[in-house]
């Protein structure tokens, strides 16, 4: 079975909430957190197989359309290969939050749809997130569990902590 990584896509791939951009609502606000493409690079070619797994609420809540995501998608994925990383899927849950379904995170159900979808195995594989439901998601599937933070937080429960997905990406690729 192949190993993945499975990556949240709001603060640890882009910006969210920042000088630039609120909120990602067409590919002209997704500003990519700095060392993200080279991160995702990395990974890629050691073997991991890389899925963005993402709550997008805003959908559901009707700020942007389905189509007007796969643009933001499809924009995110270009430009990670062009700078040679690869992105195997997008999985999104967009539907409204607290709307009750198994998909959205905390729920496990994204991670757990691709891994029987492509034959991935859950306990050689890390989630990595930047918030609790990400953490929980990844714990629920069977992942070990990355969380990117400046500081420590017990409540989260995460396997690991780095300040960005560099430093995790570094970390991965030290333990194989």
């Amino acid at each position: 079975m192949k190993k993945a990584i499975f990556l949240d896509r709001d603060g640890v791939i882009n910006e969210v909430k920042s000088e630039r951009v609120k909120f990602v609502n067409k590919p002209s606000q997704f500003y990519f957190l700095e060392g993200v493409t080279e991160a995702v690079k990395k990974l890629s070619q050691s073997g991991f197989l890389l899925y963005v797994v993402t709550n997008q609420g805003g959908v559901g809540l009707g700020y942007l359309t389905k189509g007007e995501l796969d643009r933001i998608h499809d924009h995110m994925v270009a430009e990670i290969e062009k700078a040679g990383g690869r992105i195997e899927e997008v999985s999104c849950c967009i539907h409204k939050p607290k709307e009750g379904c198994s998909c959205r995170k905390p729920e496990a159900g994204m991670i757990v749809a691709l891994a029987e979808k492509h034959g991935l195995d859950l306990n050689q594989s890390y989630m990595i997130g930047d918030r609790d439901v990400d953490i929980e998601a990844g714990r629920k599937a069977g992942c070990k569990t990355i969380l990117l933070a400046h500081h420590s937080s017990p409540q989260y429960g995460a396997n690991h902590i780095f300040p960005s997905l560099k430093e995790a990406s570094e970390y991965i690729l030290s333990s194989q």
